[in-house]
């Protein structure tokens, strides 16, 4: 018996979040377990047992239901079936049903031993009490603190960041005589002083929160309003301390001192900004490059950038939008060496980015989508200029690391180097008539950013598209039938393994079967509600209250947005030291069975929102 629990006791704590648990715990929660043995298409839970319980599968296969009988997960040996915890969670999960598929060995506890063990251990009634989307909006914010820690904020001074002079003024002054200095100079606080000591702060929320909102007159002394016994920091103090001290005391400004004398001040924004300062850098070495050599030279410091980012534990959004500005950067340099070679263009045009780079989420060396949109006035033979400038780009590009587009969706290709009316013609046919081709289009080019150039010519098309696709319930209705071609996987099962064969064979692609369903979701949102970001994370937020999507769902989605986003920054930052090519193709057993877990939960959110999606139309 004693060999028989100790298995079991190995088995229990191999699974997350139970190997967090000491020794004795584990033992105590082993002792507690049943065992039962469920044959083939029997339902869980087994006959005579009615209190909530947890299962966890030993041996077996089991599939959970929805009310339309419909496959919502696939469980194999080692997964926690958490349907018969609480109603809220079988409900929110869309449970309706849970059978076996083959003979199986199912270990169970009841819920009420699990919230003893969580009364001292809060990880373990988290993760049983709360749904799949609160467990990843646990995950992520952990990931958020985890990036603080790790920023080279800690090994920075903050007087690489204060700014000096600090703006002051006198205690006397009236609450209006603060608002106009701070609106003449430009800041949003000020330091009020008596004489040369300073005595506290006052910001323009000071202004809204304690002035306005209180219906205090603006001629009294802002001493009335200010923060006294303001904090601050020494000049000796690294950054990352000053940023730990502006979030326990929820503040956004703390002026610097040295040897007790006020020497400037530093914001939140000066120092979250701070780890953008390596693309900035590197975007201005771009920028004076004068030859294509000079160019393929600095890119090949691209892949070494996004590892840096990655071992910093910035978010994809951060490696995305700090990849998409160097791109940027690449894109206008080799525009301006065309225009010195070719001279001016002549007519006014517009170089756009599309889908991933317009989208400002982009990684390493991917491959070019681009277009241009030339002015209404432009003559037939202006094209050959035009013609010149998309060959010298495109192929600058090239050299330098972003390979051509398989599908030619490039400016060197004539049907995407038009005058605006031409483009407007495009998109009022592929809104009009959605054939497939079409949609495929639309997957691209409603995903368009001005790069270089006249960005009104852009901004018109858009503005008459938004307006077409908010009123075209057809067109949307085939973009989401489209788009919902692309299905996140049910649940891993037994390691489950969606490429079977080929260079990719036993991997889960990222990419397609994670990142991609979100951009599609996004993008529908935006354009049934007129938004013009193309970004994802700015489309979601700008869409959360809207009738498209509530802000709940909107939260969810970004949060699994960002975690399949991380696992693939980390996925490609380990091949590119190993010196591999970057991929989507991430194999299950690169990560830890708690992240499997975590996987799992960012996929059922994601189908939740397109099972809404699909409802809607």
């Amino acid at each position: 018996m004693d060999t028989e629990l100790s298995e079991i006791t190995t088995f229990i704590q191999s699974i997350p979040p139970f190997d967090s648990l000491p020794k004795q715990v584990l033992a105590q929660l082993v002792r507690e377990l049943n065992i039962n043995y469920v044959r083939k298409n029997e339902l869980l839970p087994p006959q005579g047992i009615n209190e909530p319980r947890l299962y966890i599968l030993r041996k077996g296969a089991i599939s959970c239901l929805s009310a339309n009988n419909e496959l919502i997960a696939k469980l194999g040996e080692g997964d926690l079936c958490t349907a018969f915890c609480s109603e809220e969670i079988a409900q929110h999960d869309g449970i309706s049903q849970v059978q076996t598929d083959e003979d199986s060995l199912v270990y169970s506890v009841d819920t009420q031993i699990l919230s003893n063990i969580g009364e001292k251990f809060p990880s373990i009634s988290d993760f049983f009490s709360h749904d799949s989307a609160q467990r990843l909006k646990t995950k992520m914010s952990k990931v958020n603190e985890e990036a603080i820690l790790a920023s080279t904020l800690m090994n920075t001074s903050v007087s690489n960041f204060y700014h000096s002079p600090v703006a002051t003024i006198e205690s006397k002054a009236s609450i209006q005589q603060a608002a106009i200095q701070m609106t003449e100079q430009g800041f949003s606080c000020l330091v009020v002083v008596n004489g040369e000591e300073p005595v506290g702060i006052i910001t323009d929320k000071d202004i809204r929160r304690r002035c306005v909102a209180q219906g205090l007159a603006i001629t009294n002394a802002i001493s009335d309003i200010m923060t006294a016994n303001m904090s601050t920091i020494d000049i000796k103090n690294n950054a990352y301390d000053a940023l730990m001290t502006m979030t326990a005391k929820h503040i956004h400004h703390l002026p610097v001192t040295k040897y007790g004398r006020l020497v400037g001040m530093v914001t939140v924004t000066d120092l979250i900004n701070n780890e953008g300062h390596n693309a900035i850098n590197l975007s201005s070495i771009i920028h004076k490059a004068n030859s294509i050599e000079e160019l393929k030279e600095i890119s090949n410091l691209l892949p070494k950038l996004q590892i840096r980012l990655a071992k910093l534990g910035s978010s994809a959004d951060h490696v995305g939008k700090s990849v998409s500005a160097i791109t940027m950067a690449f894109t206008k340099r080799l525009i301006e060496m065309a225009e010195y070679k070719f001279g001016q263009a002549p007519v006014p045009y517009a170089w756009l980015a599309a889908g991933s780079q317009a989208r400002q989420e982009q990684l390493a060396h991917s491959d070019q989508d681009n277009a241009i949109i030339i002015c209404d006035s432009m003559k037939p033979y202006d094209d050959a200029w035009f013609e010149s400038l998309a060959n010298f780009v495109c192929d600058g590009l090239a050299e330098c690391g972003f390979i051509y587009c398989p599908g030619d969706i490039m400016a060197t290709n004539r049907k995407w180097r038009q005058p605006k009316k031409i483009w407007q013609q495009y998109f009022n046919g592929w809104v009009d008539t959605p054939s497939p081709k079409a949609l495929l289009n639309c997957s691209v080019f409603f995903d368009l950013d001005t790069i270089y150039g006249d960005k009104s010519l852009l901004d018109d098309v858009k503005a008459v598209v938004l307006k077409k696709t908010q009123s075209s319930t057809l067109f949307l209705a085939h973009l989401s039938k489209n788009a919902l071609g692309l299905r996140p996987p049910l649940g891993f099962f037994r390691d489950f393994v969606l490429k079977q064969n080929g260079k990719h064979k036993a991997t889960l692609d990222l990419k397609h079967n994670g990142i991609a369903p979100v951009v599609d979701l996004a993008r529908i949102y935006a354009l049934a509600e007129g938004i013009s970001a193309v970004n994802t994370i700015e489309r979601i937020q700008q869409a959360a209250g809207t009738p498209s999507l509530t802000r709940a769902s909107a939260e969810n989605l970004i949060d699994a947005y960002e975690f399949l986003g991380m696992l693939r920054v980390e996925h490609q930052a380990k091949a590119l030291i190993r010196g591999e090519s970057a991929n989507n193709y991430l194999s299950p057993k690169e990560i830890s069975k708690l992240e499997r877990e975590h996987l799992k939960d960012a996929f059922k959110v994601i189908k939740t929102l397109q099972d809404a999606r699909q409802s809607s139309f």
